[in-house]
């Protein structure tokens, strides 16, 4: 029987050792763009020694504000310009209550200017002669839908026409989140293969949709049309409409002979104009489509092969503060 004996051996071997290091790389190698960001998120909360990149904070700031205004269309979509023509106009009107009186060109104004020194809610301009509760009720439900869904609906018991229904679409789909229609009519009818006049029927149709000012070109279209559903559109009325700009210079006199009235008169007409409402869509939520931003880019090399490239501007940058790190060290 073999004796028992001792003896040291010496063997050259290699093992994959998971270092918590490797264990976390594979772990972030399986997220995708989101989870991978709300990782880093939390890491961020968690690590007093990291800090996020100041560059990439102001470039998502840039791309959140894009986001918020409104998606550009194939025709005449609203500029720049237009919309701040828009909050322009709508803000000449408000006027200053100090400086909105009727004095010193026949009477003092009434109390109607003072009431009615603002634009009212979105939502209160149309439907009725008068705001009642019932239709606060429906204004707050719209919110749970989209102004394009809320048009779509009625353009689908307004025609039986295709042609006119497949046109009145296409003009909803035009329409911003304000519920301007600003497109180039004739480039609509270029493109839809249609006469311009036809274009423009179907357009007073849907202009008749709820809410009242929906789908109108501009500021004055949009408050004629809410005094129209009111059937307060007289001739005065209209005067004064088409003389917005003397309105905010607070031009009085020439207003009163413009339109043919007297100040009381002139009072309560500025007083209806500020209660309207000069962007009705917003009175619903907002569709507005984000773009969608790739993980990784495909390409094809000159050679045929194909290259897959993470998008590096999605993912998350993170800076190591070598000041509180030095502090510790």
């Amino acid at each position: 029987m073999a004796g028992l004996m001792q003896k040291l051996d010496m063997r050259q071997g290699q093992s994959l050792v998971m270092t918590p290091q490797l264990q976390q790389a594979i772990k972030l190698l399986q997220l995708s763009n989101i989870e991978l960001a709300e990782f880093v998120e939390g890491e961020l909360e968690r690590n007093p020694l990291l800090e996020r990149d100041e560059r990439e904070s102001s470039t998502e700031s840039l791309r959140e504000e894009g986001e918020g205004e409104p998606r550009e269309l194939e025709l005449a979509s609203p500029s720049a310009d237009a919309s701040d023509s828009l909050d322009a106009d709508s803000d000449m009107l408000h006027g200053d209550d100090s400086k909105s009186d009727l004095s010193g060109v026949e009477a003092a104004p009434g109390e109607a200017m003072g009431a009615s020194s603002q634009w009212s809610s979105p939502g209160s301009g149309g439907g009725s002669g008068s705001v009642s509760e019932d239709y606060d009720a429906i204004a707050n439900s719209s919110r749970d839908i989209s102004l394009s869904e809320h048009l779509h609906e009625q353009l689908a018991t307004a025609t039986a026409d295709p042609v006119d229904k497949m046109i009145g679409a296409h003009l909803i789909d035009l329409t911003d989140d304000d519920g301007y229609m600003r497109a180039d009519l004739d480039e609509v009818a270029s493109q839809l293969g249609v006469e311009r006049a036809r274009i423009e029927r179907v357009l007073q149709l849907t202009q008749t949709f709820d809410p009242a000012g929906v789908m109108a070109r501009d500021l004055t279209e949009c408050l004629a049309l809410q005094l129209k559903e009111k059937d307060r559109l007289d001739p005065a009325m209209a005067a004064l409409l088409d003389n917005l700009d003397r309105l905010a210079r607070h031009d009085y006199a020439a207003l009163k002979s413009l339109c043919g009235v007297d100040s009381e008169d002139l009072d309560d007409m500025i007083a209806e104009i500020r209660d309207l409402t000069p962007k009705p869509g917003l009175a619903f939520s907002s569709d507005t489509t984000r773009a969608v931003e790739p993980d990784v880019f495909i390409r094809q090399s000159p050679d045929g092969a194909w290259q897959v490239e993470l998008n590096t501007d999605t993912l998350p940058r993170v800076l190591v503060n070598n000041t509180y790190f030095n502090e510790i060290v």
